[in-house]
């Protein structure tokens, strides 16, 4: 028998060598909460495999289910959860709309993870900009969504590349010159037909930058987006 073989025996002599050798499995410890989340999802199909995902993992449970931003809202104001799993193009209130509400609630308040198939490569940073903790695509597996949700969960934040030196700009800063051009339009109080007239452009053409211009201020009416341009004008 080698020296390594006997270090651990108790020498002749020793009390503890007539005890009985008990091996004892580690005390378990109490089985950790179920993480808890709110799910905001415009498509019915996409909600019930979300929420099929989620309840068929034991770290999940899945509280409740809103087809858009102001229904998301309200579970906010009802329930105390864990993570909000929301789209970024959502009828009502879209995702930057939501964050932007969401920003000067107090603690303690859900933890958003952006979850979208839009291809548009500045949502994570505009996301992380507006405070959410994580990002993640739909075109990619659901293992990569369950990740992200738990790591978000551990107080991590779950984001692609985003270039940090550009979150510290103001949300106007993001529109385009056409954009800018309604935005101001808006605060002259034109209609659409007369910004059609005014710019050249079809009342249709002025209708897509609209939606586009709502989008990224995360409003959802002429009057929002009036007050952010007087606010913008503040600074």
């Amino acid at each position: 028998m080698s020296p390594s073989d006997t270090e651990d025996i108790p020498p002749r002599g020793d009390p503890a060598a007539s005890r009985p050798l008990r091996l004892e499995a580690p005390p378990r410890s109490a089985p950790e909460r179920p993480i808890e989340v709110v799910v905001a999802e415009k498509n019915p199909l996409l909600q019930g495999a979300v929420v099929r995902l989620l309840q068929g993992d034991g770290r999940f449970v899945v509280l409740a289910v809103a087809a858009d931003g102001e229904r998301f809202l309200t579970a906010v104001e009802r329930f105390a959860f864990d993570i909000g799993l929301i789209g970024w193009e959502m009828p009502y209130l879209n995702g930057p709309g939501v964050l932007e509400k969401l920003r000067p609630l107090p603690q303690p308040k859900p933890r958003i993870l952006v979850y979208t198939g839009s291809p548009d490569p500045d949502i994570p940073r505009r996301a992380m900009a507006l405070g959410a903790a994580g990002f993640c695509t739909k075109a990619g597996p659901p293992e990569k969504l369950l990740d992200a949700l738990a790591q978000v969960a551990a107080g991590r934040m779950v984001f692609p590349f985003v270039d940090v030196a550009r979150l510290d700009t103001r949300p106007l800063d993001h529109l385009t010159g056409r954009e800018r051009q309604l935005l101001a339009a808006l605060a002259d109080g034109l209609t659409n037909a007369q910004m059609a007239e005014r710019l050249g452009i079809s009342l249709n053409t002025v209708k897509f930058h609209l939606k586009n211009l709502f989008e990224k201020l995360g409003i959802t009416n002429r009057a929002q987006a009036v007050a952010a341009y007087l606010k913008a004008q503040e600074r």
